[in-house]
């Protein structure tokens, strides 16, 4: 898996970023940086469950930007789906699929994501990007809430609340939706319903 999400991060690098991608930096890997900031412990604990660390763990690891929900984010997720914890881990494929949509290859900073209308994820399918009243929204409703966590194989940008990615007809499935696929879908990803507070410097996206 480690193999292929390099191999993936690295051709996505080179065919959607160009140059605008900024160089990582830090002395921190990204997997470092998620598993000491209190408030990205759900995050990690779906990336061990998927068993997705490994991309992340290394400064020799191929450049990516994580957009990370916060436990907050996702506890708001857990309770909108009316999910329990035990529901969550029946289907890791599809846990790869959301968590990977997360994911997009290369440094991203926040300069260069103000300037994206969308931006492929390892997923493969695109995140939207728009830029309102200064403030980054993803897929027309997620907020960027901080940016720039400098790792030194890539960019951590804070989100609020967990992305979903596009229904197999092309459409974004609605957060409150009866569907089985969903409902495991955003299940998947709420692994331990740590609810804490995000302790972050954060800087706001600003256009």
């Amino acid at each position: 898996m480690k193999k292929f999400i390099a191999a993936a991060a690295a051709a996505l690098a080179i065919t959607t970023l160009g140059a605008g991608s900024a160089s990582a930096e830090g002395d921190q890997t990204i997997a470092e940086i998620a598993t000491t900031t209190e408030g990205f412990s759900t995050l990690v604990a779906a990336l061990g469950a998927a068993d997705l660390v490994g991309p992340f763990d290394s400064c020799d690891d191929a450049p990516t930007t994580v957009f990370a929900p916060t436990d907050e984010a996702f506890a708001a997720a857990l309770e909108a789906l009316g999910m329990t914890a035990e529901q969550l881990l029946a289907d890791t494929e599809l846990l790869t699929s959301v968590l990977t949509y997360h994911v997009v290859a290369g440094s991203v900073d926040a300069a260069t994501v103000v300037g994206l209308s969308e931006a492929t994820t390892l997923n493969g399918a695109p995140i939207m990007i728009e830029v309102v009243d200064g403030g980054v929204v993803l897929n027309g409703s997620v907020n960027v809430v901080a940016t720039d966590i400098m790792a030194c194989n890539g960019i951590i940008h804070v989100i609020d609340a967990v992305l979903l990615p596009p229904a197999e007809t092309g459409e974004m499935p609605a957060t409150g939706s009866s569907s089985n696929s969903l409902l495991l879908l955003g299940g998947s990803l709420l692994l331990a319903g740590l609810g804490t507070t995000v302790a972050l410097r954060r800087r706001t996206v600003t256009a």
